[in-house]
């Protein structure tokens, strides 16, 4: 990686929405105050650079997409991504109306309007949704969990796609999906979560569907499900917080609530996705699906500021969320069959309560040994067999 000249430094300022005016210019040849202890001399440039093999990142990477908030560049940024090979499998749907008083989002240091890709859509949110199998064929929507994508699904989609109509999606804040700027048209709420999951679900299932929902996330797609019972078949939690010592996030998630700590750690790519997947199971992240789960925050910093938002919200209402969570599951007028398969390497929840609960609620559970918290990473095909098997009894009722 070469120095770069001053010309170079006022056009990657300018790249990155930094603007000058005219009376302000930087002047290599600009006049020194006289000095004894100053020598003005020709000196060879230093010629510093990195290598570019395969197994390295390319630090002097062409791409330039940003907001002034982020970095974008990498392995991939001469070639094709993992990321943009992913995002071509599926496609943006618009649920979930912006409200009225939304503005557009800027940076909460100098107040400066952020770039385009921190932005959400003006009227109606925008979700990235993967979509496979027949429509012909019973829908099954695959929710992924807190902090994870719809990528987090790759490995279940083809086995159920053979005979199901499988969508699987990002939530807002998350994976290619807007990320509104909090308190500019969406506040990362629970309340708010659920009601944007109906828009969204009324708009990609018209009929009666399937949910499959992971982790942190399952008390959200619980409450949808009870209040719209006439449209779910199956309901399956994948290791949901399910006792009141599940109510608290662990200190990997909490700690993108912090203050000003928070705001940092939620801007860093390796702690935002890397760790908080890695640190709850056994779960080893391969580079190119590490390429993946990082590139929202490489290209955005609206990634970070989401993330810090929501988990300060989930810090707030977790608790009250796993307590309803609880009475809806044993509620006598909770019709919806639902199973538990739980990954028993998680670090982040423990297994004590969980067979009890479900003997005493009469649902199903579903142990998955070698897997841990997130269990559609760790054992994905597994799951995949494990979800059709379930629902093939229904239809075959």
């Amino acid at each position: 990686m070469s120095l770069q000249s001053p010309s170079a430094t006022i056009s990657f300022l300018k790249s990155h929405h930094f603007e000058f005016s005219r009376q302000f210019s930087i002047n290599p040849l600009a006049k020194f105050p006289k000095s004894k202890f100053f020598v003005a001399k020709n000196r060879k440039p230093l010629n510093l650079s990195c290598s570019q093999e395969e197994d390295y990142y390319l630090l002097d990477a062409p791409e330039s997409i940003g907001d002034g908030f982020s970095f974008s560049g990498g392995k991939y940024s001469d070639g094709k991504s993992p990321a943009d090979e992913w995002f071509k499998q599926g496609k943006m749907v618009k649920a979930c109306v912006v409200s009225s008083a939304a503005e557009k989002a800027k940076d909460p240091i100098f107040g400066l309007k952020m770039g385009s890709s921190s932005q959400a859509s003006d009227d109606i949110f925008r979700w990235f949704c993967v979509e496979s199998g027949s429509t012909d064929n019973p829908s099954v929507v695959l929710i992924h969990g807190f902090p994870s994508q719809a990528y987090s699904y790759r490995k279940a989609l083809p086995i159920l796609s053979k005979d199901y109509h499988v969508i699987a999606f990002d939530w807002l804040g998350f994976g290619f999906s807007d990320k509104p700027f909090p308190k500019n048209g969406f506040d990362y709420t629970m309340e708010e979560y659920t009601a944007s999951l109906k828009t969204l679900i009324d708009d990609l299932v018209p009929n009666k569907v399937s949910l499959v929902a992971q982790g942190y996330f399952s008390p959200v797609v619980v409450k949808y499900a009870f209040d719209n019972q006439d449209k779910v078949n199956d309901l399956i939690l994948l290791n949901p917080p399910l006792t009141a010592k599940h109510a608290n996030l662990p200190s990997s998630l909490s700690i993108f609530s912090n203050f000003l700590l928070g705001e940092i750690f939620s801007q860093d790519p390796l702690r935002a996705s890397d760790k908080a997947l890695t640190s709850a199971g056994p779960y080893k992240m391969k580079e190119d699906d590490a390429m993946v789960y990082r590139r929202p925050y490489l290209t955005s910093g609206s990634s970070g500021f989401a993330l810090n938002a929501i988990s300060r919200a989930m810090k707030k209402q977790l608790k009250a969320y796993v307590e309803e969570m609880r009475k809806i599951l044993t509620n006598k007028d909770w019709k919806v069959r639902t199973t538990l398969c739980w990954g028993q390497r998680d670090r982040w929840l423990n297994y004590d309560g969980v067979e009890e609960f479900c003997k005493e609620s009469n649902h199903k559970l579903v142990e998955l040994p070698m897997a841990g918290h997130h269990v559609q990473e760790d054992s994905g095909e597994e799951l995949g067999r494990v979800i059709a098997g379930l629902l093939s009894k229904r239809r075959s009722i």
